[in-house]
Order: C-alpha cells, then sequence, then structure tokens
C-alpha cells in the first residue's frame, strides 16, 4: 500500500510548447483545487508570439500553481513539482526546479532534432545530469494515443489530448476531485463528441495509471485551508475587474459602455463584458485606441457610464482624449493593464512601469485619481471605487492592474451585492442659478462647494443647454476663455477638486505589531499594487525570524491618503519594491522629503518573496546595527 504524505502546500508548474495546453491544464488543477477547499494563486506563463516556432524555447508556455491549507500570497518563487512535455519546457525551466525536486517528462518529444533545436547534445532524461531530482521519464504521448484509439482520430489529433493525461495524473498524485474537470470537458467539447469523448478517456486514463503503476511510491494531500463562511470561486483579475465594473454601474444606475481595442494584457475584459448586454453593457470594438476612448467619453457625455481598457501602449495613445475628460470634467473609467515595455516590450510578461505616465503622461496640468489592484479579487473592489470618485467627482479615473494580477487567479469570496453602497449619479435636472434679471438659468461649471464638482447634465434636458469642448472654460459659465487670471483659477480649482479627494478615501493602514507597547520596527515596507503578495509573504518570513518589521499597502496613488506623510516620517527606513525603477519611490521623495529607499526588479517576472526577504533582512540588521 503507499504512503501517503500531508503537505502544507504545493507548488506545481505545468510547461510545454504553446499548443500543448498548458494554460488549460493548469487552469483545470486550479479549479479542483479551489474546488477541494485550497486557497490558491497562479502565475499563467505563455509566449508573445501568436505562432512561435514549435519545440523551441521561445514558444514554452507554462502555468505555475501554489495550492495550501492556509492562506497563500503568491504563486511560489520556485516549483515542487515540474511537468515538462518537450526538451524545450525542461530546458527553459528546469533550472528553477530545487534539488530534489519532483520531474515528470513526456519521453515522446525527446528526438535528436528536438534535442538539438534547444542545444542538448545528449537526452538529459538518459544522460544521468537529471540525477539530482526526483525523475521520472514516461510517454504520456504513446499512452494517450493508445487510450483514445477506440475514437478513430489521427496520431497527431488524439496527442493533443496529453494535457489531459498528465492532468489525470497529478490530479491522483494529489488527491484531486475529479467531476469538475468532466463537467468541464463535457460542455466544452458538447458540440465535438469525439474530442469530447476522447479527452474524458485520456484524464481518466492519466488519473488510472497513477493508481495502478508501481512508479509512484507515495502520494500526497493538502488538506483544505481555513476560509471565513460564504460563497467561493475561483477568479481572475480581468474577470474581476469585468464584474466590477458592471456592479459599479448597476449600483449608479447607469447603462454601463465600454470603448476598447483589443491588447495583450487587456482584451479579456473586453471579451466578458461583451456576454453581459443584459446587465445594460455595450461593448464597442473600436478600429484603434483614439476611438474606443473617444466613443467611452462621448458616452459619458450622453449620461452612461465611459469606461476604456487598454495596457501602456494604449493609455500613451488615449492621452489627448483623456485630457479632454479632464477639461469637460466628465466621468471616464480607464483600466490600464500594464506589461513590460517600453514600445511593444514584452507584451505578456509584467510590470508596473506605467505609474507615472499615468500621473504625467498628458499636455498641460492635467490631474487625475489613480488607483491600483492588490490581487486579483481587489480588481473587483478597485473597479466599483474607481466607478464611485468617477461619478462623484466628475474626473477621468485610472485603475491601475498588470499582467500578474490580470492573469493570476485566487478564490474569491462573492459579495453580498445588496450590501454594496449605492452610488447617486446625482444628474442636474433643473436650472442652477438667477442671472442678473432675475431669470433661471444653467450654470455648467458651477461646482459643488464640498467636493468642487461640476454638475452632468445629460444632452437633451429641458433649459440644461451648455456648451462644452477642449479649449478653456470661464469660471461657472463654461464659456471660451483665454483670460489669464481665469485661467490659472480653473487650473488651481481642477487640481484642488482631485486633491480634496484625500478626504474621502481611507487613511493608509500599517501592520506594525509591536507599535502600540512602544517597540514598533524601525523599517517600514511600502508597496502598491500587485506587489502586496510578495511583501506580504517576505514580511511574515521576516517576522519568523524575530525581527521587527512593519508593511503598509496603497491602493488610492493619487491623491495620496491623508495620513501618508507622517506615516513615512514615523520610521527610520522607508521601503518601496516597484516592479519598475523607482517611480513611486520618486513620487513620494518629491512630495514628503523622505529618504525613501527603491527596491526595484523589472525581470517580467512577480517579485521574489525568497529574495524580497532576504534583502529585508539584511536592511533590518544593518540600520539596527546602527541605531545601536
Amino acid at each position: 500500500m503507499r504512503q501517503v504524505h500531508t503537505l502544507d502546500r504545493v507548488v506545481i508548474r505545468f510547461a510545454g510548447d504553446s499548443g500543448d495546453g498548458m494554460q488549460l491544464t493548469g487552469d483545470r488543477f486550479t479549479a479542483d483545487s479551489a474546488t477541494f477547499g485550497n486557497d490558491i494563486s497562479t502565475l499563467p506563463n505563455f509566449p508573445a508570439e501568436i505562432r512561435a516556432p514549435q519545440g523551441t524555447i521561445p514558444g514554452v508556455s507554462s502555468f505555475q500553481l501554489h495550492f495550501a491549507n492556509f492562506d497563500i500570497m503568491t504563486p511560489g518563487d520556485r516549483p515542487d513539482v515540474l511537468v515538462a512535455m518537450n526538451p524545450a519546457a525542461l530546458k527553459a525551466n528546469i533550472a528553477d526546479l530545487p534539488r530534489g525536486g519532483l520531474l515528470i517528462a513526456d519521453t515522446a518529444d525527446f528526438t535528436k532534432r528536438n534535442l538539438a533545436k534547444v542545444g542538448y547534445d545528449a537526452n538529459p532524461l538518459e544522460d544521468g545530469s537529471l540525477a539530482d531530482y526526483q525523475l521520472h521519464a514516461l510517454d504520456l504521448t504513446g499512452m494517450t494515443v493508445e487510450a483514445v484509439k477506440e475514437f478513430g482520430l489521427t496520431r497527431k489529433d488524439a496527442s493533443r489530448a496529453k494535457n489531459m493525461f498528465a492532468l489525470g495524473l497529478l490530479s491522483w498524485l494529489y488527491g484531486r476531485p475529479t467531476e469538475g474537470t468532466i463537467k468541464f470537458l463535457t460542455s466544452k467539447f458538447a458540440s465535438k463528441p469525439q474530442i469530447r469523448d476522447a479527452n474524458i478517456t485520456a484524464f481518466k486514463t492519466g488519473y488510472a495509471f497513477g493508481e495502478t503503476t508501481e512508479v509512484f511510491a507515495v502520494t500526497y494531500e493538502v488538506p483544505p485551508a481555513p476560509m471565513p463562511p460564504g460563497t467561493y470561486r475561483q477568479i481572475s483579475g480581468n474577470l474581476a475587474l469585468a464584474y466590477g465594473l458592471i456592479t459599479g454601474a448597476r449600483k449608479a444606475d447607469l447603462p454601463l459602455f465600454l470603448g476598447a481595442y483589443p491588447i495583450t494584457p487587456a482584451s479579456d475584459v473586453l471579451h466578458e463584458l461583451s456576454k453581459h448586454k443584459r446587465f445594460g453593457v455595450t461593448t464597442f470594438q473600436a478600429e484603434d485606441e483614439i476611438a474606443g476612448v473617444g466613443a467611452a467619453l462621448g458616452a459619458s457625455f450622453a449620461g452612461h457610464l465611459g469606461a476604456t481598457v487598454t495596457s501602456g501602449p494604449g493609455v500613451a495613445l488615449k492621452a489627448e482624449t483623456i485630457g479632454l475628460a479632464v477639461m469637460t470634467e466628465l466621468p471616464l473609467v480607464v483600466c490600464d493593464i500594464q506589461r513590460a515595455g517600453p514600445s511593444t516590450g514584452m507584451p505578456t510578461k509584467t510590470e508596473q512601469a506605467d505609474l507615472l505616465q499615468v500621473m504625467y503622461g498628458r499636455n498641460g496640468e492635467a490631474p487625475a485619481p489613480v488607483l491600483a489592484a492588490q490581487s486579483p479579487a481587489d480588481c473587483f473592489d478597485i473597479a466599483i471605487e474607481a466607478i464611485r470618485i468617477a461619478v462623484k467627482y466628475r474626473t477621468p479615473v485610472f485603475v491601475l492592474s498588470d499582467g500578474y494580477v490580470a492573469n493570476g487567479a485566487e478564490p474569491w469570496q462573492v459579495p453580498d451585492v445588496a450590501a454594496i453602497e449605492s452610488i447617486d449619479p446625482g444628474f442636474a435636472t433643473a436650472s442652477n442659478a438667477v442671472d442678473a434679471q432675475g431669470k433661471e438659468i444653467f450654470l455648467p461649471y458651477l461646482r459643488d462647494p464640498e467636493t468642487l464638482a461640476r454638475p452632468w447634465a445629460v444632452p437633451g434636458t429641458a433649459g440644461l443647454q451648455h456648451r462644452i469642448g477642449g479649449i478653456e472654460k470661464a469660471k461657472d459659465t463654461g464659456a471660451v476663455s483665454y483670460d489669464p487670471g481665469n485661467h490659472d483659477e480653473m487650473v488651481r480649482t481642477r487640481q484642488a477638486k482631485i486633491d480634496g479627494i484625500a478626504r474621502d478615501i481611507p487613511h493608509v493602514v500599517v501592520d506594525d505589531p509591536d507599535a502600540a507597547e512602544g517597540i514598533g520596527a524601525s523599517v517600514l515596507v511600502l508597496g502598491w499594487g500587485s506587489t502586496y503578495g510578495p511583501i506580504t509573504a517576505a514580511v511574515r518570513r521576516v517576522r519568523k525570524t524575530g525581527r521587527r518589521i512593519a508593511q503598509a499597502h496603497l491602493r488610492h496613488l493619487n491623491p495620496f491618503p491623508a495620513n501618508l506623510g507622517e506615516v513615512l516620517r514615523r520610521y527610520d527606513r522607508v521601503i518601496v519594491p516597484e516592479m519598475n525603477l523607482g517611480q513611486l519611490a520618486t513620487m513620494l521623495r518629491a512630495k514628503y522629503l523622505v529618504d525613501v529607499h527603491s527596491y526595484s526588479r523589472v525581470r517580467g517576472l512577480p517579485i521574489s518573496l525568497s529574495e524580497l526577504a532576504a534583502d529585508l533582512e539584511a536592511e533590518i540588521d544593518s540600520i539596527e546595527g546602527v541605531l545601536a
């Protein structure tokens, strides 16, 4: 009888050609793990090329999944298990597998030709070079083809089910439920019964192979993670963002209009929203980025909630229209799913390098609020918050996500939608002033004394005709004005409106466990966006060594929370990890004159929690040694 080892966490990486179905395989293992009750975090990693040469390293696609019986924050720095479907997948990923790690390799593609493509002089499955790993070289393709031969498929078509064989084997090895995947395959290939039956058979055969083979002496179990009661589902950042936009628009009782041009890694938001017309959603796939945002702003002018979704290159193209939204003071939500740049850069790799672009990348003084999601599930909440600010303050709002958050997944507790606060669009419906002759008139730029927002008058509302456009507006009337004094006042007023949002957002909260006892940390780690997971995991690891360290995270980047300056000055050293060359650190230094230390990584990958933890420990030891 096989031994069953209980583990608290496992990291698995599936890797193969971009046509081998690794993303689907990883996604299904993730879904089954979520159904089982584990906490999960994922890192899909796929090539930018649409059709990279088969069997080459640039064509390798991988999916990494971290599942555990406790609250986890990252998809893991390194896999415990690597499933390599060909030599390229092995070559591209073996350096990340720790010594002693489990390696499952499909032998079918380890031919001389494929080995030569990636620079192997000999077959690594046979030459002893992998002796430090738990190597299981299995003919996954051959066993798959044999298992599905009854369905009359060609060998090429039959071999495409090898990912399901691998999924079945890993599902057995780690005690995953199988019903969800079988149901998924039944639905996905309902119109192609041969393909459906072949994939289900391959999946079941892989599971049965694990049960009957003597290759594996041990199986593993990872118990469910304790979670608060509620209904949970697996959700990616882009899906959560789409749901958040729908929910925010519904809470504001506004039709949602998304104008967008397809761009990696943002296109999934457009695709998802196009499915939800029944919720008052209109999607417009424009001919280019400029048309997309122009249509969205036009929708806002017409009394809808205009939104656009893009990545860094698209933000550059949309800049002029976003400036128009600043001048016309209309609500607009601009979602920037950041990727590695500049220019085309690395379209499928993550980065956080658009912060200064969304802050300052427009002509003139054109301030706009900036928010950043810290995790896939948080994209839902941040979208609603962006809509609240955009509608209340009549302004374009940027939502920053990135490829890591957008494509990654985690469990999401489905909220009680009825408990989400409503958003009042506060449309103007009547005149708001009286002229010198005592006649009631409408002043389109007469501001709310609290928010400094101007009225939002839907075109066609009787008596509320007004001029709108990109030329500077006269105070109150909105008439064209070139008066120097008026321009100065309007520029300062628009800035004051954005600055005033700081009164309407939460203070930054610092996690400094010993501060209440007067022995707080000397080092504060401050993050934003997707660095939340690696920072939190690294801080946990540092605290386990007995060192004191404080942590805070920003979701509002413009304006900053009102208490941020006081928080920064409380610590001897402030460290800001970012996936850029120090953009937030630059902003903090300029605004608060605090000696912020930048911790920069621009590898197209999330920050490594192991590296960060080690570097934080060194920083703490350094500064506390000086203070002593």
